[in-house]
This record gives C-alpha cells, sequence and structure tokens, in this order.
C-alpha cells in the first residue's frame, strides 16, 4: 500500500480509521425491513370496518365516558419531580460505582451536591410545592394556630 495513507479513503468517516459503510449498510437493511413490513401489513391486512371496529376496549371492559381528563398543575409538578430524584438517584449511583477511583475528591463533591438537594426539597417543603390537595389560604391557617387573622 505505498503512497496510501492510512485512515484516508473514500468510505472512511471522521472517526479515524474506522470504516462507515457497515454503518450505512445496516440502516439501509433497516430500512428496507421495515418498509416490506409495513408495505406486506397494508397489502396482507384485514380490512372490516364492522360496529365494535371504532369502540375502545381495555382488558374487556367496556368503557365509560371520555378519556380526556383534566389533570391539576399538581400532578405534573409531582411527575417532574419525580424524574429529577430519579435522575439524581442516576448521579449518585454513578458516584458509588466509582467511588474509589474518585477518593476524597469525589466524597466531597457528592457530599456537597447531596447537601444541594436537601436544600431544595426544604425549599420546596416550604413554599408547599410538595403539597397534594387544594390550597388553604394563609389567613385560615393562621386562625386555626391561634393567630392573629382578618376580622
Amino acid at each position: 500500500m505505498a503512497g496510501r495513507e492510512f485512515g484516508r479513503g473514500p468510505f472512511l468517516g471522521i472517526v479515524g480509521s474506522y470504516p462507515l459503510w457497515p454503518l450505512g449498510a445496516y440502516v439501509a437493511c433497516v430500512a428496507v425491513v421495515v418498509f416490506v413490513m409495513v408495505g406486506l401489513s397494508s397489502v396482507l391486512g384485514q380490512r372490516h370496518r364492522e360496529r365494535a371496529t371504532c369502540e375502545p376496549y381495555e382488558s374487556g371492559i367496556v368503557s365509560q365516558g371520555s378519556a380526556r381528563l383534566r389533570m391539576t398543575s399538581q400532578f405534573y409538578l409531582m411527575a417532574m419531580l419525580f424524574v429529577i430524584v430519579d435522575l439524581e438517584a442516576v448521579f449518585i449511583f454513578a458516584w458509588a460505582v466509582a467511588v474509589r477511583e474518585l477518593g476524597w475528591t469525589g466524597y466531597a463533591v457528592i457530599s456537597l451536591f447531596i447537601v444541594l438537594l436537601l436544600i431544595a426539597l426544604i425549599y420546596l417543603w416550604r413554599v408547599g410545592a410538595l403539597l397534594w390537595g387544594p390550597r388553604v389560604p394563609n389567613s385560615i391557617v393562621e386562625a386555626g394556630r391561634g393567630g392573629a387573622g382578618p376580622e
């Protein structure tokens, strides 16, 4: 291979000396399989239009009412908090896996991370973001505790 540099050629990618044509062949094969499956299902599939075809079916139970329910913003807030806590657990688990390599510096960083999480949790608790249910005005809460409410 005189005169030819290693890692250069028409089918070699930016990633170095690895050729990219196998990836292109794989993508082409996947596309062909998908188009064949969709095409065959549309050609060979059954076509029937009966009364029960368009009805929703949920585990043998006839549905009642509409599936369009209005959820409160608190539901979405809890969902976001769950995702955030789940992501934090992933970070802590990754630290636990590499704890020996990270040493005391990693311990200090994860300790700071957990302290920040606790500060955020206390803040959310104080502002009432974790309360589930109807909001009670502060004047009613203070009146129930013996505070000076509006008279």
